[in-house]
């Protein structure tokens, strides 16, 4: 098992999560985080910092599109350990339906 990082972060990206990684597996892209599947060491100290409740377990039925987003991302999004400030108006997508499809972005993020 692993944590991975699902759609609700798609725009809210509150990084809440990074600092308290002990391997330091964030990667940031430029509108959600995602977690390196190989480097994440199941502790699960992540899960409950993420406001949003947007960081699962790979365990959970559904989840293999998100498996393969943050395999593929987080090789080619910069590391993120380091939580920053983030605009209020981030929280307004949270729980929004259909984000990968409308926001989803490639484009890396600033990482540390």
């Amino acid at each position: 098992m692993t944590y991975i990082v699902v759609e609700n972060c798609i725009k809210c990206k509150l990084l809440d999560c990074v600092e308290v990684c002990p391997v330091d597996c964030f990667y940031e892209g430029d509108n959600m985080l995602v977690i390196h599947p190989d480097e994440c060491i199941d502790c699960g100290v992540c899960e409950p910092e993420c406001p949003i409740e947007a960081i699962k377990p790979d365990t959970e039925p559904g989840l293999e599109k998100w498996l393969a987003i943050n395999t593929e991302y987080a090789s080619k999004w910069p590391n993120i350990t380091q939580s920053r400030e983030v605009s209020e108006e981030n929280k307004k997508f949270d729980g929004e339906l259909g984000k990968f499809e409308k926001y989803f972005s490639e484009e890396p993020g600033e990482g540390d």
